[in-house]
């Protein structure tokens, strides 16, 4: 991933923290902290986990993008929150690409292909389970009603086998990240859910 993609994947999850942190009444300290943690707390679990020093901590870009997301929730938080459809197409996107070149790095690690799918998965959406543990709430990670996870796990199940396979570089990353992109916005589009129990109600 290129540092302005990784950067822009960064910008967005982070401006879904700063957002959860003014619906939750934090003070901006508290909106930095969220915002800090949805954005690169999956890279960080990802890369303690392959043991090396998480990237978080080595570019100031890590946190000085978390802190420009977090002023513009601060300061027009209405006008983000109207322009959230736009921004969720964003967010597939960085969910496409963190899933791809986390499981991309796992490998390069050593990682079997299976557990690097898991880290791959981590990377796409451990930011957002620290979020909503954060602020209380039951992490969408375990209700994944919405198609979230399961398109990270797509595109890193696909990153692992072209791995696997001998592809690698730009363009399996590419196809990777396209398809868990792509079948994120599907899931938006048509309101796929994942099956519930049978006899249990749906929330939504």
């Amino acid at each position: 991933m290129t540092p302005v993609l990784d950067l822009a994947g960064i910008f967005v999850f982070a401006l879904s923290g700063a957002l959860e942190g003014v619906r939750k009444r934090l003070d901006v300290v508290g909106m930095v902290v969220l915002a800090f943690f949805t954005a690169v707390g999956g890279g960080i679990m990802r890369d303690l986990f392959i043991g090396v020093q998480p990237a978080a901590f080595r570019d100031t870009g890590y946190l000085l993008v978390p802190i420009a997301a977090t002023a513009i929730a601060f300061l027009w938080h209405p006008q983000v929150e109207r322009a959230m459809p736009g921004v969720l197409v964003f967010d597939a996107a960085g969910l496409g690409l963190f899933c791809a070149v986390g499981t991309t790095k796992a490998l390069h690690a050593g990682l079997a292909p299976l557990h690097a799918v898991l880290l791959g998965v981590c990377t796409a959406v451990g930011g957002g389970v620290i979020r909503d543990v954060l602020s209380g709430e039951m992490p969408t990670l375990l209700y994944d009603r919405q198609l979230y996870a399961v398109p990270a796990m797509l595109g890193s199940t696909a990153m692992a086998i072209l791995y696997t396979a001998g592809v690698r570089g730009f363009a399996a990353t590419l196809f990777s990240a396209l398809l868990a992109f792509t079948f994120r916005i599907l899931a938006m589009r048509f309101g796929w859910r994942a099956p519930l129990a049978r006899g249990i109600r749906g929330s939504g």
